[in-house]
């Protein structure tokens, strides 16, 4: 844990909290700000600052987490819709560096928006990057 970060102090009961889920691994609380009604925060109880810190195995098992967490909370709120968002570095959004996935229960007409402007690169600019990301 780091004595720094109230990620880390909220995921380990430092501050009080409304926590929706527990495990050893996670606390998932609700959003104190919240985007629409049920938004919450799946949070590691270890401090990682990004997703590229984090190791592999407990990446998969936030994922997991999400999924399960996000048809749970589908069910329960009756929602339309569903966002998982997770940023890493300011650039991206990310304003609290602890590792952390939203979880946003979506409704029509919630007046949220989660999306950016479509550029339009030529077929040659996609072939060229598609060239310079393969592994």
């Amino acid at each position: 844990m780091n004595d720094n970060c109230i990620f880390c102090k909220l995921s380990n009961h430092v501050f009080p909290t409304n926590q929706i889920y527990e495990d050893d691994d996670f606390s998932v609380i609700l959003d104190a700000g919240p985007a629409t009604r049920g938004h919450a925060l799946i949070l590691p109880k270890e401090h990682y600052a990004n997703l590229y810190e984090m190791p592999e195995d407990l990446t998969a098992k936030a994922f997991v987490l999400a999924k399960k967490m996000a048809g749970h909370m589908t069910n329960v709120l009756h929602a339309d819709g569903f966002n998982l968002v997770q940023n890493n570095g300011e650039t991206a959004g990310q304003t609290v560096f602890h590792f952390h996935i939203h979880l946003i229960p979506r409704f029509k007409e919630d007046g949220q928006t989660i999306g950016w402007i479509p550029s339009k690169p030529t077929d040659e600019e996609l072939a060229s990057l598609a060239k310079e990301l393969k592994r």
